[in-house]
Formats: C-alpha cells, sequence, structure tokens
C-alpha cells in the first residue's frame, strides 16, 4: 500500500499571524515561503528560524528545514517546512523552479559568480541582443551540465568548495538537468536579464559560463533570485516579486524573527 500524502497547511501572506500556536493545530505540518536574504546561507535561514518557531510553538523537538538549497550570493523564495512537512522536502526540492539570472558578459570567475575576483577578460563587443536570444534557444531541453567546482556537490566524501578553497584541482561529472523554457528579459552590455525555468540540480552559473562560451566570449552570474517553486502535492506555485511588500506572497526573514 503507498503512503499516504502529506497535505501541509501553505501559510500565504499576511497569515502568519495568525498560526495557533499548537502544532496540534497542523498535523500535516506547516509550509512558509521566505525571502532569502544576500549573502546568508540557506543553513542560515533555517537557523535562525527554528529558534523563532520552536518558541513561538513552546515545542523544542519542533522540526525545521528548507526544500531547496539557495546559493548565499542568491536571493529569493526558500520555502520553510514545519513539522510532518519536513517529511516532504526533498518531493518538493524536485519541483520545476524560476530564476531571474543577471549574466554579465566579458570576465569570468574561478566560481562562475562574484564569490572569486575575476581570472580572465574576453570581448564582449559583439554580443547583440538578437544573438543572445538564438543563442538560448540552444539551452532549452534536457541536457548534461557540470557543475562549478565551487559547489556543495561531494568528491570522495568532501565538498567540492572546500577542495577548490584549498587549492585541489576538482573534476566534477556532470548531471542531466532540463531547462523547460527560456527568456531574454533585457540587454544592457554587458550583462543580460534572463528568466529561467529549470529543473532540480540546475547551476544558473555553470548556464551563465556555458553561455559565455556559446557566445565566443565568457560570461559570469551577478545576481540571481529565485521567484518561483511549486511547492505542494498539488503543484500550488507559490511567487512574488519584491522585498517587504503587503502586496507580495512571501515572509521577510528579518520581519519573522521580529515577530
Amino acid at each position: 500500500m503507498a503512503a499516504p500524502e502529506i497535505n501541509p497547511t501553505v501559510i500565504k501572506k499576511g497569515e502568519l499571524n495568525t498560526l495557533i500556536q499548537n502544532m496540534e493545530s497542523y498535523p500535516e505540518g506547516i509550509l512558509i515561503p521566505f525571502d532569502k536574504p544576500l549573502e546568508w546561507t540557506s543553513a542560515d535561514v533555517v537557523r535562525k528560524l527554528k529558534f523563532k518557531f520552536q518558541y513561538f510553538f513552546q515545542n523544542r523537538k519542533l522540526k525545521v528545514g528548507h526544500a531547496g538549497t539557495l546559493d548565499p550570493l542568491a536571493t529569493g523564495m526558500l520555502i520553510i517546512c514545519l513539522g510532518k512537512a519536513t517529511k516532504i522536502s526533498e518531493k518538493l526540492q524536485a519541483e520545476k523552479k524560476v530564476y531571474i539570472a543577471d549574466v554579465t558578459f566579458g570576465a569570468t570567475t574561478p566560481s562562475y559568480d562574484l564569490e572569486k575576483e575575476i581570472d580572465a577578460t574576453y570581448p564582449y563587443e559583439h554580443i547583440t541582443q538578437e544573438k543572445i536570444e538564438e543563442a538560448l534557444k540552444g539551452f532549452i531541453g534536457t541536457q548534461e551540465q557540470v557543475p562549478p567546482i565551487f559547489s556543495a556537490k561531494y568528491v570522495d566524501g568532501v565538498r567540492a568548495y572546500e577542495m577548490a578553497r584549498e587549492g585541489v584541482e576538482v573534476e566534477l561529472k556532470s548531471a542531466t538537468i532540463t531547462i523547460y523554457n527560456i527568456e531574454l528579459l533585457e540587454y544592457n552590455a554587458p550583462t543580460a536579464k534572463i528568466r529561467i525555468e529549470c529543473s532540480k540540480g540546475t547551476y544558473i552559473r555553470s548556464f551563465a559560463r556555458d553561455l559565455g562560451i556559446a557566445l565566443e566570449s565568457g560570461a559570469h552570474l551577478t545576481g540571481l533570485r529565485r521567484t518561483n517553486q511549486a511547492t505542494s502535492p498539488q503543484k500550488m506555485p507559490l511567487q512574488w516579486k519584491n522585498s517587504c511588500s503587503s502586496s507580495n506572497s512571501y515572509y521577510c526573514v528579518y520581519c519573522a524573527i521580529n515577530l
């Protein structure tokens, strides 16, 4: 017999203050969308909110987790799981996600983003909006992608980024990912703003690197924001625009901590 579906309560914008201070009122757990601040790790968010919610529900054993890691230099949707909802965090992580990425042409970095200094420069004057749009067509579909060496992938039981920071040569295997849809939102040379709808395991940093190569230049990621993620067994998406606005459907971490 198949295990029963877990259908957690999704706390939408404006409903956080309506939480009942008893987890027994939420037998299937709770999902809450938060906006991960810049430079925070996903673990930082969980650690700070775990204390807050354990205190709120007067339950030191309350399980708190998240449904999909964001890099420290990325912002946007981070789904926090409370109680029984933590049991479906892996399932939620497998859902497709949407990102808005700033890709800057003409330079590369070892980390493929702003974590490391520029290590090489390239011409980019030949890149036009039309050429970017044409190149993006080649990224749609299922493909093999090599993760950045500065990533959380394990190599012989050690995080790749730990080895890379120590100067150890790291060789990562490619992974199968899918880009469902991709759109150039604007191009102000040398930076393109691109919307990407993709599968679990997609590294937008690697996409930025590969796009630079496709356009006979170099490129790195200079901004990243996750704006959408399917977050329930019913495939109900939660999405938002900017932070700390009553018109948006997610929560500011700072505001939640200070409730």
